[in-house]
């Protein structure tokens, strides 16, 4: 079922509707990408025999490289979109892939960094998303300008969507 015949009372006729038809597709691909990108990361894990960490964790690792940050900068910085970062900052530090320390300036603040173990994990990653950039490209199924292309409208969706939520119009 797509997500314009779940949505009650769709006005409009025409290119509107025929808009919101394609605009509804695009968040249910921006939704299935994702859960698709968990799967694939999931699946290199086992492949890989890394079975303590879930994807969702190994994407922050990836994502926080090799940057010092807080749990309040994981979000502002992008690294991080859920709404448990406190308890898989706490896992990832149980299992010995993130150090953390407290500020000495602002001892309330801790600060997160990876350690060999994540680094290494991060490195696993890594080459599997450089797998597939060579895949994409390789194979035709998305060129560099594609790419851009992609990229510069969904981060045009992106500002627009953070415009929403400031109730900037």
């Amino acid at each position: 079922m797509s997500m314009l015949s779940r949505i009650d009372g769709t006005a409009g006729s025409g290119q509107n509707t025929d808009y919101m038809a394609k605009y509804l597709d695009t968040l249910g691909l921006v939704e299935r990408l994702h859960r698709l990108l968990l799967d694939v990361v999931k699946d290199e894990f086992e492949r890989l025999g890394i079975i303590e960490i879930n994807p969702v964790q190994g994407l922050l690792l990836f994502n926080i490289g090799e940057n010092e940050v807080t749990a309040g900068e994981l979000k502002s910085r992008g690294y991080y979109q859920g709404s448990n970062v406190s308890y898989n900052l706490k896992k990832l530090v149980e299992l010995d892939y993130m150090h953390h320390q407290r500020c000495d300036v602002d001892r309330r603040s801790v600060r997160v960094r990876l350690t060999q173990k994540g680094r290494d994990t991060r490195a696993r990653l890594g080459d599997l998303f450089g797998r597939h950039a060579a895949g994409l490209e390789q194979r035709g199924t998305l060129d560099y300008p594609g790419l851009l292309e992609i990229n510069g409208s969904l981060r045009r969706v992106e500002r627009y969507w953070a415009d929403q939520i400031r109730h900037i119009y």
